[in-house]
């Protein structure tokens, strides 16, 4: 028996959920009575009552995000319907903004909103002695940092061995951007930075060698910066045989020389910079109040390509109040010069709470009313054409992003590559009227005819590059255009269970 049950459904089995860990770390003497138990999107929402209810809890509190919202409700609703007794605690984004207009919060008994790391001891306590508060809006207290119990403790052995490890050295961004949640922060704030470091070295002794950052603002504070670097750096050196991988967003347009200096030490594999762009119109960036020093942020990704070995993602966003495609294209083409390892083509989504809702109307934005709020059209951009570039997306994360084809992007490309990639995305749609479950060898020869028929490029040099990628990421079957009399590569080796893959996937938010 659990008096208090934590749960969320995650993206995906290898994601941990962070704020599930805060949440149990800092319930105080409710800690051992409580026990958290993830789930994944996609599992029968029966199944997940009955887990939940086996452990016969007082209270449970879920975790909801853009990504789970839809499941949720059905679990929420479900659980309320079979143990009306029980009390539902809901906390998370997606419930701490409009929380009146939210269908999951109707179901529940109490919605914590914001910071939940204390509110949530304190209103378990209460329950639990008896007393049911008269308000179910219960606004999160935001203490000192100092004063969060870290919640690292609290990732279990398989957690470490099988899952991804999220950690954070500071909360909040000082910065304004309307599309983002974080608009809505006064600042950015750390926390203390030894202690931080003596929770990620006992995970370190624990065997975790891959370390996401969820930091909205990682370079902010440079000498911080630079502190973690040499923690990382220092194991590095002492056993070169077993790296870290460590995953960082940064500020694109603050990259001062001593943090150079100190990125330029790690070799390749070890280091992943997420850097959001999101868009080069100085304009659109003035409307949606995001300060970005273009050239500087320019000038920074090229030095990251070509003086260091990290992996580098990058974003944009289309669909911004606005900015029409001709700005975007000029923005993706600008962008793909740079010569990133990813680009994230990213759709604008309308996160509750968040201030890009007061362009709705000045800017004729009109949002999908359900989860994941995607724009659907603008005034500048009608619902087909996001369409289009909705499937550009998906097809560009497939091809460019996977990096199975790095040979066959670069002729797909050519001087003009949004024009020629949107013309390769329409065309597949056309074939194929899919944009999922493409299997490898199907797109390696659409991606074949596409080069052949449709751009008339040079046939050998089109199947050069393509049959290289096809036996680079592993395809060992003879190919159409192949010669029959070919000789086909033996079997690839099993991959041994438990390997690294090589392109981290990250929980959506």
């Amino acid at each position: 028996m659990t008096d208090i049950v934590l749960t969320t459904l995650n993206a995906r089995y290898a994601h941990a959920s962070l704020g599930l860990r805060y949440l149990r770390a800092n319930l105080g003497a409710l800690r051992e009575r409580s026990c958290i138990r993830e789930f994944v999107i996609g599992q029968k929402s029966e199944e997940i009552v009955e887990k939940i209810l086996a452990e016969q809890p007082r209270i449970v509190g879920i975790g909801v995000y853009i990504w789970n919202v839809e499941e949720a409700t059905r679990l929420v609703a479900m659980l309320k319907a079979i143990a009306p007794e029980v009390i539902v605690v809901l906390g998370g984004p997606e419930v701490s903004y409009e929380t009146n207009e939210s269908r999951i919060c109707g179901y529940a008994d109490y919605v914590v909103t914001g910071w939940g790391d204390v509110t949530f001891a304190k209103l378990c306590a209460q329950l639990l002695g008896g007393d049911r508060p008269a308000a179910k809006i219960m606004p999160g207290e935001q203490p000192p940092l100092d004063q969060i119990v870290m919640p690292y403790g609290e990732y279990d052995d398989e957690d470490v061995s099988r899952r991804h490890i999220y950690v954070e050295a500071s909360r909040g961004c000082p910065f304004k951007c309307e599309f983002c949640l974080s608009a809505l922060d006064k600042t950015a704030w750390p926390f203390p930075l030894d202690a931080f470091l003596a929770q990620i070295e006992s995970l370190w002794q624990r065997g975790v060698r891959q370390f996401k950052f969820v930091d909205r603002t990682f370079n902010l504070k440079v000498d911080t910066s630079l502190a973690i670097l040499d923690f990382f750096l220092a194991k590095l050196d002492a056993n070169p045989a077993d790296p870290p991988f460590v995953h960082f967003e940064l500020i694109p347009d603050h990259l001062p020389d001593k943090l150079k200096a100190g990125i330029m030490k790690f070799p390749a594999g070890t280091l992943q910079f997420e850097i959001g762009i999101q868009t080069f119109d100085p304009v659109t960036q003035a409307r949606i109040s995001r300060r970005q020093k273009n050239d500087v942020a320019e000038a920074n990704i090229r030095w990251l390509h070509e003086h260091s070995q990290a992996h580098l993602h990058v974003d944009l966003i289309a669909g911004l109040p606005g900015e029409d495609v001709d700005s975007f294209a000029a923005g993706f083409d600008r962008l793909v010069r740079m010569g990133p390892h990813e680009i994230q083509f990213g759709i604008l989504k309308r996160l509750r709470g968040a201030p890009i809702a007061r362009h709705t109307l000045p800017h004729g934005l009109r949002f999908n009313p359900e989860p994941p709020y995607n724009i659907l059209a603008t005034d500048v951009i009608d619902f087909a054409t996001m369409q289009r570039l909705s499937r550009f997306a998906r097809y560009w994360d497939i091809v460019a992003n996977s990096g199975r084809y790095p040979r066959t992007t670069l002729l797909l490309l050519g001087e003009s590559p949004f024009a020629h990639f949107l013309a390769l995305s329409d065309w597949l749609y056309a074939k194929t009227k899919q944009t999922h479950a493409l299997a490898h060898e199907r797109l390696v020869h659409l991606l074949h005819e596409h080069l052949v028929d449709a751009r008339v490029l040079d046939r050998g040099e089109v199947e050069a590059a393509v049959l290289a990628d096809y036996r680079d990421a592993g395809g060992r079957t003879r190919l159409a255009f192949e010669a029959p009399d070919s000789v086909l590569p033996s079997p690839r080796p099993r991959k041994a269970a438990g390997a690294t893959p090589a392109r981290q996937v990250e929980q959506p938010r």
